[in-house]
Formats: C-alpha cells, sequence, structure tokens
C-alpha cells in the first residue's frame, strides 16, 4: 500500500495518527489560531472547522483539498479510544464540531442529546452510503444524528519470519513461546470481545458468567504473554522488531513498515474466522457546534466516491461505507469486506457496561 512518510510529530492509535498533525507546522497551527479564534462569534468563526477523529484515519490530502476548496482551516485533534473521546467531552473539552464515535457511543450520545439532529437536505451524498451498512447501523438507521464513516475490525497482525506457524484464531494469544512479543489493545470492548467470541459468546453479551469466563480468559490465558495493552505504538513496536504479533488495525501497522520491504514480505494480517467485534465509525456533529454549516459541508464531502476511494486506499480499506466508491479506487485493499462477514458490530450495552468496566480495571491493574 503506498502512503504518504509521516513525520515523528504524529502521536497516537489505531482505528483508526492523525496525518493533519504531521502536515500542520506549530507555525502553521498558530496562525489558523490567530485567525480563527479571536472575537469569537464573528465572521472568522465561518473559516475554521474544529474535528475530533480517531488517529490514523484522515490523510492529508483529503484535508488539504476540503481546505482548499471552502477556503477553511481545519483544526484536528485526535483521539485513541471511544472511552477516551467520550471522558474528554464529558470533562468539557468540547469546541469540537465533527466527532467520530463508533455506534455504540453514538447511542450513548444520542440518549444524553450530546449530538446535533442532521439536517439530511444539506447531505447531498447520503445516497452514496451503501444499505448494507446502514442495515448494521441499528443505532441510528436513518442517519438522524449519525453519518457512517467506515466499517471495520480490527485483526492480527504476524511477523512469519518469526512465527512461521500459527494458527489464524485469537487462541494464538496463548502461546507461551511467543510471552513477551505480543500486544493486544488498550481496548475493552475489543479485547474482551475476542475473547467472548473465542469463547462461542456474543460481543455483546450481558450475562455476567459469560464476561466472568472472558475475563478469566484474557487474564490467565492471554495477558500473561503480553508485553502490554497497547493502542499507542503497536505498529511502531511491530515494525522495530519488538513485537512478533499485534493485535490492532491494519492501516496503523503498514504504515510504519511501509519502507521495510522485507519485513512487508513477512508480515500478514488477518481477521480470525471465527469472528470478533467490529466496528461503525460515524460523523457526527456535536451539539452546540459553532461551525455547523462547515460541518455538513465536511461530512458531504467526504461521500463523494473519488474523495472516499482516495481515503480507503490511502489506509488499504475496502470502501465498505459508500456504494459509488468503488469504480474509483485504484489500490487493492488490505481486507475485503467478506473478510468481516462473521464479525459482530459493538453494541450499547448500557448497564451491563458497568460489568465490562469491573473486570477490565481488574486485568489492567493486575489482580
Amino acid at each position: 500500500m503506498k502512503k504518504t512518510p509521516v513525520s515523528a510529530a504524529v502521536f497516537r492509535i489505531g482505528k483508526p495518527q492523525g496525518y493533519l498533525a504531521a502536515a500542520l507546522t506549530a507555525p502553521l497551527m498558530a496562525a489558523a489560531l490567530l485567525f480563527c479564534g479571536c472575537g469569537g462569534g464573528g465572521p472568522q468563526e465561518s473559516k475554521r472547522l474544529n474535528i475530533y477523529n480517531w488517529t490514523y484515519y484522515t490523510p492529508d490530502s483529503v484535508i488539504a483539498k476540503f481546505e482548499a476548496e471552502y477556503g477553511v482551516d481545519v483544526i484536528y485533534d485526535e483521539f485513541a479510544s471511544n472511552e477516551e473521546m467520550y471522558a474528554k467531552l464529558q470533562a468539557g473539552g468540547s469546541g469540537y464540531d465533527i466527532i467520530f464515535p463508533s455506534g455504540d457511543y453514538v447511542s450513548i450520545m444520542i440518549a444524553q442529546d450530546m449530538l446535533e439532529k442532521l439536517d439530511k437536505s444539506k447531505l447531498g451524498n447520503l445516497g452514496n452510503i451503501d444499505p448494507l451498512v446502514l442495515q448494521k447501523a441499528t443505532y441510528d438507521p436513518a442517519m438522524d444524528y449519525s453519518v457512517p464513516y467506515y466499517w471495520g475490525a480490527a485483526g492480527i497482525v504476524v511477523n512469519t519470519a518469526q512465527v512461521p506457524s500459527f494458527e489464524r484464531s485469537w487462541s494464538i494469544f496463548g502461546r507461551t513461546d511467543l510471552k513477551g512479543r505480543m500486544t493486544m489493545l488498550d481496548d475493552m470492548r475489543e479485547v474482551l470481545g475476542d475473547a467472548l467470541v473465542h469463547l462461542g459468546y456474543s460481543v455483546n453479551t450481558k450475562d455476567p458468567a459469560e464476561i466472568n469466563r472472558a475475563y478469566e480468559l484474557v487474564n490467565t490465558q492471554w495477558k500473561p504473554n503480553l508485553t502490554k495493552f497497547d493502542a499507542e505504538a503497536f505498529g511502531k513496536g511491530y515494525a522495530n522488531g519488538d513485537f512478533w504479533v499485534v493485535q490492532g488495525y491494519a492501516e496503523v501497522v503498514y504504515e510504519e513498515i511501509a519502507g521495510d520491504e522485507e519485513l512487508l514480505e513477512n508480515t500478514v494480517f488477518f481477521i480470525p474466522p471465527e469472528g470478533g467485534p467490529a466496528y461503525i465509525d460515524s460523523m457526527c456533529i456535536l451539539k452546540g457546534a459553532k461551525n455547523i454549516d462547515l460541518a455538513y459541508k465536511f461530512i458531504d464531502f467526504i461521500h463523494r466516491p473519488e474523495i472516499y476511494a482516495e481515503f480507503t486506499d490511502f489506509f488499504g480499506f475496502p470502501a465498505t461505507a459508500n456504494s459509488a466508491a468503488g469504480q474509483y479506487k485504484a489500490d487493492p485493499p488490505l481486507y475485503t469486506a467478506a473478510d468481516i462477514a462473521n464479525t459482530e458490530l459493538k453494541d450499547d450495552l448500557g448497564e451491563a457496561l458497568e460489568s465490562y468496566n469491573e473486570v477490565w480495571e481488574k486485568i489492567k491493574v493486575g489482580y
């Protein structure tokens, strides 16, 4: 997969680092702040769009095209997990116009009146959204508050030079011979979801006994073999040879190893056939956003077929959320929509989420 080199200024995860952070130098960001931040409420406000997105998730080229077409400055901030994003917003870290939560958090935020109801008359490209994705987006199938950005899943990356024989299963994290050479995401729903699926349960189970069995599997069989739970540097660790097996997002790892032909040759990414958690990340406008018109323009811009194809080609994604983009794609994806056929979207767990929080805390603190 061809990618533009990213400077050391980027920081993050996975899913979908913010490429804009690398593109915007400190002087440019300062200039943008001077241009947009004075006065408040005046004409300058309309020239700034504040985005809060996953890292590794929007190419510089797409941002630059939007800025050039609409004569605006995009200020791009990043988060590494839904929990991080939600906690920051709950703590008053607002000022954002567009956010990119996964479906379970879209549901939570709709219930808590944190999102603007969308005026779909301002979104002319909604017809490009794949109907299959909307069928799966049961949290908001009519796109009243959210527009799907991408449907995908985390998987497993293996260095076959170091691990020539392996089963394409989450059980790989139980291999004691790979102890100290593996990481899993620092993401509660992903890790526990993998364990639940491996045990034959739903990633959305609310059964305390099933949740506890997943906890026992992770805590006693997988965690002892891991170097750490890592949602920020697993790609770099894989690239420099510290880790041979990582759970994560393909685009993160392939970005880090893009210039290493030998490692590229020896790298395999797969989503276990047994399934696992999937996500639909969506574009939402925060309640009280100051730049709503620009937010609508950005959402609609993303779903122009040629722009969506550029976005997915950059990361090696299949064009899962935009059925019209396929004809514009230039590169084969790292995985296909068929590879995520057995995955299950993470739902809003309601009160059962506390059971997950409790066992995850026990896993993280080590008792």
